[in-house]
């Protein structure tokens, strides 16, 4: 199918004051955070994007701002721009909403959170099992349209939350729910999966710095090279010696 760069939004107030925000109106991206929204899209502008799907909250369509404005005028002329999917919008802590982290950790689900967040339900919110289905549907369904419309090197972009954006590649990496607090996903941060007809590979995670442009030249996802394969040199990046 087609490749999904997943990226979370920057910094925010509520990051620093170490408050979880949720799905909290009006929590915007700081000073540090805008800077990190903007080098993501200048990473991202020299891939030719076929779409932007974003969380409604405030933050990442903020962060989406700054990938669509970098895009060139060419491409903005037919560019359909920034779609809003609450698929992918930030999980419901319900009565957690608003509290600072730092509270939060001495109840006793918090615990659960940590080891075993198949079993979390937030009280008065949705539960973390719930939290992953919504947003895997919401992608897989996204990157088959994008996929259908485009063809199979079409490239789109998803702006979502921190715990979103682990649970969509713990499911693409075949990891259970239980193992997602492994993956770490930093502020406008960059991960790329694409969706194979036999599975789906995961090409980046968590990273904030490095050329995009070898993204222009993938392959279509085919089976996997039995001992690694000798890889693409002019398509992907090369690393130091």
């Amino acid at each position: 199918m087609a490749t999904v760069i997943l990226v979370r939004h920057g910094r925010t107030t509520a990051n620093v004051a170490g408050v979880l925000a949720g799905r909290t109106a009006g929590v915007r991206l700081d000073a540090r955070g805008r800077e990190q929204a903007e080098r993501a899209g200048e990473r991202l502008a020299v891939v030719p994007l076929v779409g932007i799907v974003s969380s409604p909250l405030e933050r990442c369509r903020q962060t989406a701002r700054y990938t669509f404005d970098k895009q060139s005028v060419g491409d903005q002329a037919g560019h359909p721009g920034v779609v809003l999917d609450r698929g992918i919008s930030e999980c419901d802590y319900g009565e957690w909403q608003g509290r600072s982290i730092k509270d939060l950790a001495t109840e006793a689900l918090w615990s659960v959170v940590q080891s075993h967040p198949s079993a979390a339900v937030f009280p008065g919110g949705e539960s973390m099992a719930a939290m992953q289905a919504r947003s895997v549907a919401a992608i897989r369904r996204h990157d088959a349209a994008f996929e259908a419309q485009h063809g199979l090197g079409a490239v789109w972009v998803a702006v979502s939350h921190g715990d979103i954006i682990k649970s969509i590649l713990a499911d693409a990496l075949g990891m259970h729910l239980d193992l997602f607090q492994r993956i770490s996903v930093g502020p406008a941060s960059v991960s790329i999966v694409r969706y194979g007809a036999r599975r789906p590979e995961v090409v980046a995670t968590n990273t904030d710095s490095g050329d995009l442009s070898w993204l222009r030249a993938l392959a279509p996802v085919g089976d996997a090279p039995v001992g690694g394969g000798a890889g693409n040199a002019e398509e992907a990046p090369t690393s130091a010696s």
